[in-house]
């Protein structure tokens, strides 16, 4: 419709299939980490090329179909050399599987390790994407472990259920964990950040905890979100 109506359109797709379904009049296809389809946060001149490549094709006239793969390699996927977290939060253990009151203690604990640096992303940054869950971060732990004593704590502020609010949750935990790790020298590699926080942190394994007792809930909506949203496909723990 806003073809027909002279103005040339183009998108940027993550998923080939999507765009082989949907037929739009121009597409680039970049085959990037999702979520990130202008490539890696900060990289300035790689997301140039992207949107140069995207814009680009407003000037084809050869469809009506066109899709066009980027011309580079994936960023993310190439690990930075000698990276490692500058937050000592390997000491901390895990709790037992299912003791709320152990997990709320030690996600509390690790987080308070992770504050500092989360503060200075922000204050480099001048911005943060925490924020969706409608919760301080340090009611998070409380909140999260309550799920894991069977409970469904009511949601805070206008989030329509509780499924939905842990759902919000597990996000911002991500998001606070992910600024925080690259507030200071050399940025990781996407796939570094995500080994490091399924593989060293206790929030990490809280969301795995979590997305197992998912699964096992009656509720229906909290089975939905545990399975789909909580732990990406390939870190889930068997």
């Amino acid at each position: 419709m806003i073809e027909a109506r002279g103005f040339a359109t183009t998108v940027v797709g993550l998923v080939r299939l999507h765009l082989e379904k949907s037929l739009v009049p121009r597409s680039l296809f970049v085959p990037f980490q999702l979520g990130r389809p202008l490539g890696e946060p900060g990289d300035v001149g790689f997301q140039r090329r992207v949107l140069t490549q995207a814009l680009a094709l407003l000037e084809r006239r050869d469809g009506p179909v066109i899709i066009e793969d980027f011309s580079d390699d994936p960023p993310g996927w190439v690990d930075t050399p000698g990276w490692r977290s500058r937050m000592d939060l390997e000491a901390l253990a895990l709790p037992p599987s299912r003791d709320a009151t152990a997990w709320s203690a030690a996600l509390a604990a690790e987080m308070e390790r992770v504050r500092p640096h989360y503060e200075a992303a922000v204050d480099g940054r001048g911005r943060t994407s925490v924020g969706i869950s409608q919760q301080p971060p340090e009611s998070w732990p409380d909140y999260a472990a309550g799920f894991l004593a069977g409970e469904l704590p009511p949601p805070p502020g206008g989030l329509p259920t509780a499924a939905i609010a842990l759902r919000f949750l597990a996000d911002d935990l991500k998001a606070y964990y992910g600024e925080a790790v690259q507030a200071q020298g050399p940025v990781p590699a996407s796939r570094q950040l995500d080994r490091w926080f399924w593989s060293e942190t206790v929030a990490g394994a809280l969301l795995q905890e979590l997305r197992r007792v998912g699964m096992a809930s009656d509720n229906n909506a909290l089975k939905t979100v545990a399975g789909r949203f909580f732990v990406p496909a390939p870190y889930v723990r068997a």
